[in-house]
C-alpha cells in the first residue's frame, strides 16, 4: 500500500445520528474521509459541491428520499459515476431491485454488521477505473 495514495472520501447520508456515528467511525478508522449529512436534500447539495467518491444512501429521509437522491445524482454528468450503497431499514426484494435499476451498486439492510459494511465499501471502491495494479 502506497502511503502518500489518499483514502476514498465517502458521503453518508442518514436520518439517524447514531447509524451516521457507527458509519463514520468504522470508516474513519479505515483511514477514509467521511462527510455526513442528515437528509436528501443535504446530500445531492453535498454530493454536487463535494464530487465524494462514494455515497452511502438510506432511503428513508426527510425533505427528499434516497430514491429521489440517486435519480438526481445519476442524471447529472457530474455525479453520475459516484457509487451508491444504499443501507436501508426499508429493506426488500422491491427495494433492492429499484435501488439496482436506479444504479446503486450494492444494498445493505439494517441492522448491519460494520464489517461487512466495510467490505463492501472495500469492494465497490476497487471496482473504481484505476491505473494502479493490485
Amino acid at each position: 500500500m502506497k502511503p502518500n495514495r489518499p483514502k476514498a472520501r465517502i458521503l453518508v447520508a442518514d436520518d439517524d445520528p447514531a447509524i451516521l456515528e457507527l458509519v463514520r467511525i468504522n470508516l474513519e478508522v479505515r483511514g477514509y474521509e467521511v462527510l455526513t449529512v442528515d437528509n436528501g436534500a443535504d446530500a445531492i447539495r453535498t454530493a454536487m459541491r463535494e464530487k465524494p467518491d462514494l455515497l452511502i444512501l438510506d432511503i428513508l429521509m426527510p425533505e427528499v428520499d434516497g430514491y429521489e437522491v440517486m435519480r438526481v445524482l445519476k442524471e447529472s454528468p457530474d455525479t453520475a459515476p459516484i457509487p451508491i450503497i444504499i443501507l436501508t431499514a426499508y429493506a426488500s426484494d422491491a427495494g433492492a431491485m429499484v435501488s439496482w435499476m436506479q444504479g446503486a451498486e450494492s444494498y445493505l439492510a439494517k441492522p448491519f454488521n460494520p464489517d461487512e459494511l466495510l467490505m463492501v465499501v472495500e469492494r465497490v471502491l476497487s471496482n473504481e477505473p484505476s491505473s494502479e495494479a493490485n
